[in-house]
């Protein structure tokens, strides 16, 4: 775990470092959507979005969330921090840096790029996994960590309904539009077939039972070419019994 010596850093990071974000905010306790994603650097204390009105004129960073660790925009953070050889993630075409480590687990340390402070595995040629990795490095190494620190003067939220909702590393994760698809599609772009085919073999079956002969089963991908013939002996209804002519 990544122990950051507190006293060497100015309040407003280091409140940032140590606050608890997306709990619930007891203010706002019976309101809707009331996590605490944002932070306040003037006042150095988390908001949840009813909190926001007193703070507008205050410089305001959102903290995002995956897999339940806090990350932020790399454009919000290179404002605040030197966020040099912290390794960047991208998210629905923005990138991200996480803001603390991440616990591992595996202690194993093979041959490859790894974190300086937490030994985590990196891409090249990124030197820390997170923010609070980088600073904590910085205050063992250097004498003064102020000129790794950038005066922000103006720091706003981003336009509603741009929050994220997905997160790839760049060359780590792969991709969430994956070319693979699921065993079910059928081949069909990626897209699992066998929710329409439930719905649209319903009525078949209702009218043959014989279509199941046909499909295999109700629910199986419509997507998969059908012979023409199958059309006529799915749609053919019951009557005389057509028998073979004499000769």
């Amino acid at each position: 775990m990544v122990l950051i010596a507190s006293h060497l850093l100015p309040r407003w990071l280091e409140v940032l470092l140590t606050e608890k974000f997306y709990n619930a905010c007891i203010i706002h306790e019976e309101a809707k959507k009331n996590e605490k994603n944002v932070y306040c650097l003037d006042c150095c204390i988390s908001l949840c979005p009813h909190c926001l009105s007193p703070h507008r004129t205050h410089r305001l960073l959102q903290i995002r969330r995956y897999v339940y660790h806090d990350v932020i925009r790399l454009d919000d953070a290179a404002k605040l921090i030197d966020c040099a050889f912290v390794q960047s993630y991208t998210t629905n075409s923005a990138k991200v840096v996480f803001l603390h480590e991440r616990p591992q687990t595996r202690n194993f340390r093979g041959s490859g790029n790894f974190c300086s402070t937490c030994d985590r595995s990196l891409q090249d040629p990124y030197l820390f996994c997170s923010l609070s990795c980088k600073i904590d490095h910085l205050i063992r190494t250097e004498v003064e960590i102020s000129k790794y620190l950038f005066d922000c003067k103006s720091l706003s939220l981003p336009e509603p309904g741009l929050e994220d909702c997905s997160i790839t590393a760049d060359c780590v994760l792969e991709p969430t539009g994956s070319s693979q698809t699921s065993s079910g599609s059928g081949g069909c772009g990626g897209v699992d077939c066998r929710t329409f085919a439930c719905t649209a073999t319903t009525e078949v079956v209702r009218k043959k039972r014989t279509s199941l002969s046909v499909y295999g089963s109700a629910c199986r991908p419509v997507c998969s070419p059908v012979p023409e013939i199958s059309a006529s002996l799915m749609n053919r209804r019951k009557g005389t019994p057509q028998r073979a002519p004499l000769y």
